[in-house]
């Protein structure tokens, strides 16, 4: 099978060199290379073209689930024929276990398993074991363990019609492969048996389930149905059939792998017994004990992940089998925003054994569980086999591992994820847009595309003095709202952000404040005020960076742009001023009364960026346009479903069993987080949460009745 990109664009400015020269590096076998692609210049199309050249099973990471998600539906548009999968943390909700020694505090494992990702997960695993043409979109939650792909493989069964095997032996396999009998509720990785006719819903699938006929001892036929109505759409020559749960383990390696598992146990609990650890000992036994007997009965226990080690047959301290060992030896792994994903998967380990060594040492888990974990940053990067950086502002690991000839990995001297530029040995971290060297020896492979579709230039930068900046960036907003553009203002603390929105508010300016205490769903509400033009400006601190998508934004005012450090970093005034990027008046204010090594790097890469677009601009006759996209409509469904259900809410406070609302809640918040629908779930979570502590938006009544609420729901889907 091959890749069919499917566009009505084609590569425009710097992406068809792009794709070249990062298509001829990978062909040429270099480990590492760049795209250091602006905002707004098409990365995400360049990446489809790379991938549709080679023509080789890809995983593209990103560092949170709302850019995978936003990446997942952009793959799916450009490769419509071809397995386009989603594989990120399958919990709508996490608490880890873990230990506070100090107050004697266990909090156990609490969680909620979204099912719909649950099936995308395993239809990547699926996909991966069954075609080529596979892109997987994942978060960094792709480097925690997993089964081995041989227990996976070994679990599968095929079957077709005339095969021998009886009734019998195949409900023995499903059963082994962790799938439920359930002749009633019907559902995905459950079966029914109605005679000589097994029903099976594969867990990977959504809406398809296949009919096994048996004829004595022989399969007579193999249907493909609608579990729903039970119609029969085809029928099958072959089929195989995957495992219901992504940790399974032959019953030959279950047996084995309990053995090992009580002798660690009884090794744990000597060890204690010498140390004069007697509750810790009874505590490991117990736990570990109810565990055994739960994988004995039902082949399947809770925390079974904590025995992945004997499950699986590895040493002790050997790293855990992840996503990417099902990705065959030649796979293209394309790192996205990658100053920010790199230091993510560096981060993930420490942090895990951290939690867990406090587990083992109280008797929580047996020190195995230690062996559960993420890949380490040495291992992550043994595991991969080609990469692709992609961002803005690539890191100095990016930029120093992008080089012909380097087939490891080169971690930064003073920092493993450092700043990139200066780190790198480069003016503007990226070479000029002369043809790409990939196989001289030390020449780097960093790949510019700072020409954009739309022609837009860079945002023009200007640094202006600390004194009065409050008093002149209220001149400079009053100007561009009378030409009906937007603003974003950044400050260092929250409570400058909320200060500075007060203050502006007062002089009667329409201003909103975002930051990291505001709720999920009001900061997207927020940023939809802003776009529709309910409200001009925007003061922030650090939230308004990479994935902000907001085209009417025309000035980004950072104020005391010359306080070095995290929030006034090269990266972090880079990401900032590119807001500004989608608009043809795009402009940058620093206000400062210093130049800093930071401001600097932000001076000099414009200089050059809009330098090389005007070139390009004037050679090929672009005349350049604003970006123009239309406000988020399926928001403003949501909110405007939820103004009318809680209008309706007010005038109608009759005695409703708030208990019976919240469950129906409840059912409607797993309902629209399996359909991906998030920000509708989390204005169904705040409600439920408001409900429970006895009140309702803005002092509104806390019940209501049923057909009252039914009504509200409806409209609020549409």
């Amino acid at each position: 099978m091959v890749f069919e990109l499917q566009s009505k664009y084609s590569p425009q400015g710097d992406q068809a060199r792009a794709i070249a020269g990062l298509t001829r590096s990978l062909v040429a076998g270099n480990r590492h290379q760049t795209l250091l692609g602006v905002t707004g210049s098409g990365k995400t199309f360049t990446t489809a073209n790379v991938i549709q050249e080679l023509e080789r099973p890809t995983i593209i990471m990103s560092h949170n689930k709302t850019l995978a998600a936003q990446l997942y539906s952009e793959f799916k548009q450009f490769f419509p024929h071809n397995a386009v999968e989603y594989f990120v943390s399958y919990f709508d909700y996490y608490q880890p276990e873990a230990y506070i020694p100090r107050s004697d505090t266990y909090i156990e494992k609490d969680s909620s398993i979204n099912e719909e990702i649950e099936r995308l997960r395993l239809s990547a695993v699926s996909s991966l074991l069954t075609r080529r043409d596979t892109i997987i979109v994942a978060s960094v939650s792709c480097i925690y363990g997993l089964a081995s792909p041989e227990d996976f493989l070994q679990m599968l069964v095929t079957i077709h019609p005339g095969q021998r095997i009886t009734r019998e032996e195949f409900l023995s396999k499903i059963v082994e492969m962790l799938y439920e009998r359930n002749d009633i509720a019907f559902g995905r990785g459950k079966f029914r048996v109605r005679g000589d006719v097994v029903e099976v819903h594969p867990a990977q699938n959504d809406d398809e389930a296949v009919r096994v006929e048996f004829f004595g001892d022989e399969i007579d036929r193999i249907s493909v149905f609608d579990p729903l109505t039970g119609h029969a759409s085809a029928t099958l020559t072959t089929f195989t059939l995957f495992p219901a749960k992504q940790f399974v383990t032959p019953h030959d390696k279950l047996r084995t792998a309990m053995a090992g598992i009580r002798g660690e146990l009884e090794e744990r609990v000597a060890e204690f017994e010498r140390q004069s650890k007697f509750i810790e000992a009874q505590r490991i036994r117990m736990r570990t004990e109810f565990d055994l007997e739960m994988m004995q009965e039902m082949g399947f226990c809770n925390g079974i992940e904590n025995y992945s080690r004997h499950l699986t047959g590895r040493p002790p301290g050997s790293r855990p089998y992840t996503l990417l060992d099902f990705l065959p030896k030649d796979h293209l792994l394309v790192i996205d925003e990658s100053h920010a994903t790199v230091p993510q998967i560096g981060g993930m380990y420490a942090g895990d054994r951290s939690r867990k060594s406090v587990l083992v040492e109280y008797g929580f888990r047996l020190p195995s569980a230690l062996d559960n974990r993420p890949l380490n940053f040495s291992e992550f990067m043994e595991t991969a086999n080609q990469l692709v950086y992609v961002s803005a502002t690539p890191g100095g690991f990016e930029i120093n591992n992008s080089v012909v000839g380097n087939t490891a990995w080169i971690p930064n001297a003073e920092n493993k994820f450092g700043e990139g530029g200066k780190a790198a040995g480069l003016k503007h971290a990226a070479p000029s847009a002369k043809e790409l060297d990939v196989t001289t020896p030390g020449a780097k492979l960093v790949v510019e595309q700072i020409i954009r579709p739309t022609g837009l230039l860079d945002p023009r930068i200007t640094v202006r003095p600390l004194k009065a900046q409050i008093d002149e960036t209220i001149e400079l907003c009053r100007r561009r709202i009378e030409i009906g553009e937007r603003i974003l203002i950044t400050t260092l603390t929250k409570k400058t952000a909320e200060d500075l929105a007060d203050y502006l508010r007062e002089i009667g300016l329409r201003v909103r404040y975002l930051h990291s205490d505001i709720d999920t769903i009001e900061r997207v509400e927020i940023l939809r005020t802003l776009r529709a033009g309910d409200c001009d400006i925007l003061v922030g601190i650090n939230l308004l960076r990479e994935g902000l998508d907001l085209p009417e934004v025309s000035l980004v005012c950072i104020l005391d742009a010359d306080k070095e450090g995290y929030l006034r970093s090269r990266t972090s005034l880079i990401q900032t001023a590119g807001r500004a990027a989608r608009h043809l008046n795009g402009e940058v204010v620093l206000f400062a009364d210093t130049i800093t090594g930071s401001m600097r790097d932000l001076l000099d890469i414009t200089e050059y960026r809009r330098s090389r677009q005007e070139a390009f601009n004037k050679e090929n006759g672009i005349t350049p346009r604003s970006v123009v996209r239309a406000v988020q409509e399926s928001l403003h469904v949501i909110v405007k479903g939820g103004d009318v259900e809680q209008g309706i809410m007010r005038e109608d406070s009759a005695g409703f069993d708030a208990a019976e609302l919240i469950r129906e809640l409840e059912r409607d918040m797993a309902d629209a987080a399996a359909r991906l629908e998030y920000e509708r779930a989390a204005l169904l979570r705040d409600q439920i949460t408001e409900l429970k502590n006895g009140t309702s938006p803005e002092g509104g009544p806390p019940i209501r009745k049923k057909a009252t609420y039914a009504k509200a729901s409806r409209k609020k889907r549409g």
